[in-house]
């Protein structure tokens, strides 16, 4: 397997690499720290390396310049994570990081964000491997990944439980095939990933994958009408190409399948992150991945 490279080390100097304003305050939005705040401690770092004409700083350093600009405990906690940043560049393990949840819940929004945070580069949608699908199998072969999640039931019929769920969860049967295809091209080539998408239900997935970081989590957004405003937003960033109309038409199908991915997710000890505050949710999925680093040595350790 080849070694693998999450992010770029913090610009710490000494060992690392030369220290970079930029960099720095890159890192500390990386672990969590709001971009203003982050911006304001790399500047009073800088500054401290100019007075004390160094080119190198110490954890430590940053915690005292930390605790005078933010006070001791947000200091504390830039700092702890700050060192799990770092616990993670030096583990040789491939993330793999799954964002599950419903239509309108923010995946790709939080995916693209937390991979770009964490210097992951691929990125990919079970929505793109299901469209793969549709290329290769036609509608009366495989008909329900030619529906989209929450349309999937208008391809089944005779079931006993709910229509929208049955015609979902046959769709995510056949669209995790090619889901595996790609996490086991990862593994195979040590990459990292970050994959999103309707289709990574808990308990259809494994638990845990051998030699990688693996960590799912599954967004949801509780409150109805933040919701279904969530449709009118993809509808302007798309220019009319993904219309709210089709997605409000479909609202209690899209709800039904949500409740029941949080249900599986709960089910299946899959921790569920409320999306309505992006930012807190990015900092929720972040921790995530830091304490699979944790996990991840205890294992290898035992």
């Amino acid at each position: 397997m080849k070694q693998p490279r999450h992010t770029d080390p913090l610009p710490l100097g000494g060992d690392g690499l030369p220290y970079s304003k930029g960099l720095m305050a890159r890192a500390l939005i990386a672990t969590g720290m709001p971009a203003v705040r982050a911006y304001e401690l790399a500047r009073r770092i800088d500054e401290d390396l100019q007075d004390r004409n160094s080119d190198s700083v110490e954890l430590e350093r940053i915690h005292e310049l930390a605790v005078e600009l933010l006070g001791e405990p947000e200091a504390d906690d830039a700092l702890r994570r700050v060192r799990r940043f770092e616990e993670l560049h030096r583990v040789e393990l491939p993330i793999i990081l799954l964002v599950g949840g419903g239509t309108g819940t923010g995946k790709s929004t939080l995916a693209t964000e937390v991979a770009y945070r964490l210097g992951i580069s691929r990125v990919t949608s079970t929505d793109f491997v299901r469209q793969t699908m549709r290329a290769f199998f036609s509608q009366e072969f495989m008909p329900t990944i030619h529906y989209s999640s929450f349309e999937a039931g208008g391809a089944v019929s005779g079931v006993a439980t709910d229509q929208a769920i049955a015609g979902f969860l046959e769709q995510t049967r056949n669209v995790l095939v090619g889901v595996g295809a790609a996490m086991d091209r990862a593994l195979e080539e040590g990459w990292s990933m970050v994959l999103e998408g309707v289709h990574l239900v808990p308990g259809m997935l494994p638990s845990a994958i051998e030699d990688a970081l693996f960590v799912q989590c599954v967004l949801a957004v509780e409150d109805e009408d933040t919701h279904r405003a969530r449709f009118h937003v993809r509808d302007e960033g798309s220019e009319g190409k993904r219309a709210q109309d089709r997605y409000l038409e479909r609202f209690e199908e899209i709800r039904a399948i949500q409740e029941f991915i949080v249900q599986r997710a709960r089910e299946h000890d899959v921790a569920v992150v409320e999306n309505s505050e992006p930012e807190r949710s990015i900092v929720e999925v972040m921790e995530l991945v830091f304490s699979s680093v944790g996990e991840a040595e205890g294992v290898r350790s035992g």
